[in-house]
């Protein structure tokens, strides 16, 4: 599952802390993986400056179209704001 030269590291390095091989993948794996957004948020859309003013408020609107093929919406996700609503 692993190339040879990772696994080794890896067993190396369970062999020096004197932890499972498991607890050193587990460590590994949580520092390199970003903690999940809420309901699949884009966390970093509307960051900095520039664009409409509520566009961390409409994300789908804005992106739900180019990624709504690979990334179906949840339930809870696909309401939108009607204009009304605006």
């Amino acid at each position: 599952m692993l190339p040879d030269d990772l696994d080794a590291r890896l067993r190396h390095e369970a062999r020096r802390r004197g932890v499972s091989i498991a607890d050193v993948a587990r460590h590994a794996i949580e520092e390199q993986l970003p903690e999940p957004t809420p309901d699949g948020a884009l966390s970093f859309f509307a960051i900095g400056t520039g664009g409409p003013p509520d566009a961390s408020t409409r994300v789908e609107d804005f992106v739900g179209p180019a990624i709504g093929d690979r990334h179906p919406a949840s339930p809870a996700s696909t309401h939108r704001a009607s204009d009304s609503d605006r």
